[in-house]
């Protein structure tokens, strides 16, 4: 049966409580007195036991929602005859109150002849938008509950590591139910919201009956549970620098038992909100301090961002996308020994070859012939000569790919996404345009799937487009290296022939590359880009 969870009333005076966070998700089991969710009022914070053994079936309030005393907050699923041990441990905890009220008496349940009435609520659960992917975040719900919906019709938009997707209605109907608010990490598989369908039977897999009866059987009674009140204690704001923070009375509590000072209490970071210090921040502080009493070692307070006196200054928060960026730039620092190199590459022969070709390209395919492909088309034939750089490292084996995936650096306006063109090595020249195209359009348009993100095998970026002539770029993970092009600029250049030396004007470009020096050392990358180099130099005319 399913028991429900409402806001309690934690003081004579209070009307309401917010949810500061859930310590459990649904579908995660949890044991009686074990912290369900912390909830604030306007001067205390109080950790929620659940009142029983089960399963969290859903949530109703998300975080940081203010809701009524009364209001419910969520549903615990118990096993099969749960509610008589529920009932009968009220005389021994009396910090909860479990009210039973007995609905009325149900009306029997519609023939099945009648199926155009028949209504149910169907999840929808987050998706898994890639093999490697666990969760996702909330960028918008494009619908509110109460609004009706098409099938197909754009239901909320969500982001993963590098790209958003906008994700469709299953069904018609009308969305009854969001679980997680805008901005809400949720593990894949997990029900973020409920649409109410009409004229079609629920199924067992998506959809949950909205009236919750049982074959042959007699309805449970509706079960309660509401922490009975108590007054709570005055909180004590401690002093920090020009402002002041509360502490729950449970906290100060627990402090003083450990023997914590209050200048050793305002250094711990805390993950409630406005960054309070919540029971399970304590206790995991005085489990990591780890030392007797008398020789530990206070840790010097957080401090925020240090600004001059009277400076101008304007705070912007990261968005998704931003966030995994440096997520992801940080780890893959962490994580490779970089080592960059630097080759000098003739273009003319190239230069020229782009431009006489531009204009049968563009009636034949459609859009405009740019340098790109040209570099694929080398760098795919390096990678064929030299497969250990189109390779991984996991511990310590080494992976080499058969298939080549280019990761190709798209600047786009919510920041640098690396699309990637799958068994490049299967790809004729123009096959290889005609997929950087093909990525580089969606990527700016917004349209990408995350199957055009993943699975890349080496990188390439082009920073030659903005005028830079050389650049160090950070390796794109789990690849061991990521090349680099720079701006094709025409300097006067030393001529070796068999005649003699020249001076000539050529049109010169400098590729560099960052490589992972655990697996490619100085030789191999040297030789590797010189290969580059030389298939650039001497490109065949007939594969374009």
């Amino acid at each position: 049966m399913k028991i429900d969870v409402k806001m309690p009333k934690l003081g004579e005076s209070l009307t309401e409580g917010t949810v500061l966070k859930w310590w459990k998700k649904v579908g995660e089991s949890i044991k009686k007195d074990e912290t369900l969710l912390e909830v604030s009022t306007d001067k205390v914070d109080s950790e929620i036991p659940s009142p029983v053994d089960g399963t969290v079936a859903e949530i109703i309030a998300g975080e940081q929602e203010t809701v009524e005393v009364g209001a419910l907050l969520a549903r615990i699923e118990t096993e099969a005859g749960s509610a008589g041990e529920v009932s009968s441990e009220k005389e021994e905890k009396p910090a909860v109150k479990i009210e039973t009220k007995q609905p009325e008496k149900p009306k029997p349940a519609p023939e099945k002849k009648q199926p155009e009435s028949s209504t149910g609520l169907m999840d929808v659960v987050m998706p898994k938008l890639g093999e490697s992917l666990t969760e996702g975040t909330i960028l918008k719900w494009w619908k509110q509950p109460g609004d009706a919906l098409k099938k197909d019709e754009t239901l909320l938009e969500i982001s993963t590591d590098k790209v958003d997707s906008e994700i469709p209605s299953p069904v018609d109907g009308v969305l009854k139910e969001i679980l997680f608010k805008e901005n809400e990490t949720i593990e894949v598989g997990t029900v973020i919201a409920r649409i109410e369908t009409e004229g079609r039977p629920a199924t067992a897999a998506t959809v949950t009956e909205t009236d919750q009866t049982t074959k042959k059987t007699a309805p449970k009674p509706e079960t309660r549970i509401e922490p009975e009140r108590e007054e709570p204690e005055r909180q004590v704001p401690v002093e920090k620098g020009k402002g002041s923070r509360f502490y729950s009375p449970l906290v100060l509590t627990i402090t003083r038992k450990e023997g914590i000072s209050m200048s050793e209490l305002e250094s711990i970071s805390g993950s409630g909100t406005g960054g309070r210090v919540s029971k399970k921040d304590i206790l995991g502080y005085i489990e990591r301090r780890g030392k007797p009493a008398g020789k530990r070692e206070i840790p010097k307070p957080v401090q925020a961002p240090a600004t001059a006196s009277g400076e101008r200054v304007e705070i912007i928060p990261m968005d998704n996308v931003r966030k995994k960026i440096a997520e992801h730039m940080r780890h893959s620092l962490d994580t490779s020994a970089h080592v960059y190199s630097v080759s000098e590459c003739d273009m003319t022969d190239v230069m020229n070859l782009m431009y006489a070709k531009r204009e049968e390209f563009q009636r034949q395919e459609g859009f405009k012939l740019t340098l790109t492909p040209f570099i694929l088309h080398a760098t795919v034939k390096a990678l064929l000569d030299y497969p250990r750089v189109n390779a991984s490292l996991d511990g310590e084996n080494i992976i080499e790919k058969k298939d080549i995936n280019l990761g190709i650096a798209v600047a786009s306006p919510r920041g640098l996404i690396v699309p990637v063109v799958k068994n490049a090595e299967e790809k004729s020249f123009r096959g290889l345009a005609r997929s950087v195209n093909d990525l580089v359009t969606r990527t700016r348009d917004n349209k990408l799937n995350y199957a055009d993100i993943e699975g890349s095998t080496f990188s390439v970026t082009n920073y030659g487009i903005f005028g830079n002539i050389i650049g160090l770029p950070i390796i794109n993970q789990p690849n061991v290296a990521i090349m680099g092009i720079g701006a094709v600029k025409k300097r006067p250049v030393v001529i070796e022939s068999p005649a003699g030396d020249s001076i000539a004007i050529r049109s010169i470009c400098f590729i560099s590359m960052s490589y992972d020096h655990r697996l490619v050392d100085g030789e191999l990358g040297g030789k590797f880009m010189q290969r580059v180099v030389e298939y650039l130099e001497n490109f065949e005319e007939s594969s374009v």
